[in-house]
């Protein structure tokens, strides 16, 4: 029986994407039972992947993510998925730095129907961008997009989306208990500075994912990370979707 295969040709970092898409094309043909996924800098073949049969998780993505890039990271969005049904059962909230545009959360809040739990869903992010900022520009950055991610969170009373940088923000909103957490700030320091002040409220069995952990355009971030967590006695495993993954 021929395995589902997942596809969406968005890869970073590439020198002549032509060259690399026809590349793609002929290894492609040459793989039998299928099983393929391919798109955010992943090429494996021959998998189960189990998680293009879970309906409602696949409904969600289907329903929210809108590009070709947010469609290409599905893989992400699986290991989220599962780190945020694992903080279902822990002593907490949910934490989300930086949300950008909402999708990975509000994928989450559908899969999890998390308008009925009594947890509460944090986001944090600038939501706009200038040439100052460490991190770089994304595409639908700018004045309207706070807006946007408040609209897109309107039948969910228990999300609650904040404007401001991190981690200073944190200081003025966030939970005192936290179940899961996600980190994806495209910045070492700002990462750094987010873990100490969030990690400690991590219970016991809280799941962090560091979503660029495992990129080497994000090099510094990892190695900052490293260390912070050697220092406490923890080590991140380096996922294939790039992300970083740490049970508390």
């Amino acid at each position: 029986m021929e395995s589902p295969n997942h596809m969406v040709g968005v890869f970073f970092g590439l020198k002549d994407e032509e060259a690399f898409a026809d590349g793609m094309r002929k290894s492609i043909r040459q793989v039998r039972n299928g099983g393929i996924y391919a798109g955010d800098n992943i090429f494996t073949f021959n998998r189960n992947l189990g998680f293009l049969q879970n309906q409602k998780l696949m409904d969600a993505v289907r329903k929210h993510a809108s590009t070709a890039t947010e469609r290409a990271i599905l893989w992400r969005q699986v290991v989220l998925a599962w780190a945020a049904q694992q903080g279902m059962k822990r002593d907490g909230d949910f934490v989300e730095c930086a949300c950008y545009k909402g999708t990975t959360a509000r994928i989450l809040c559908e899969y999890l129907d998390f308008d009925k739990s009594d947890k509460r869903y944090y986001l944090y992010d600038l939501f706009e961008h200038d040439e100052s900022m460490p991190h770089h520009a994304m595409e639908e950055h700018g004045a309207d997009l706070y807006e946007k991610v408040l609209n897109r969170f309107k039948d969910f009373s228990n999300v609650t989306v904040t404007r401001g940088a991190v981690p200073g923000v944190l200081h003025d909103v966030a939970p005192e208990k936290i179940a899961f957490l996600h980190i994806d700030l495209n910045s070492a320091e700002a990462e750094i500075g987010a873990l100490e002040i969030l990690f400690d409220r991590m219970t016991p069995g809280a799941i962090l994912v560091l979503d660029d952990y495992g990129w080497n355009f994000y090099y510094q971030q990892q190695r900052a990370e490293d260390a912070w967590f050697a220092a406490r006695g923890y080590q991140v495993l380096e996922l294939p979707t790039g992300q970083g993954l740490l049970i508390k």
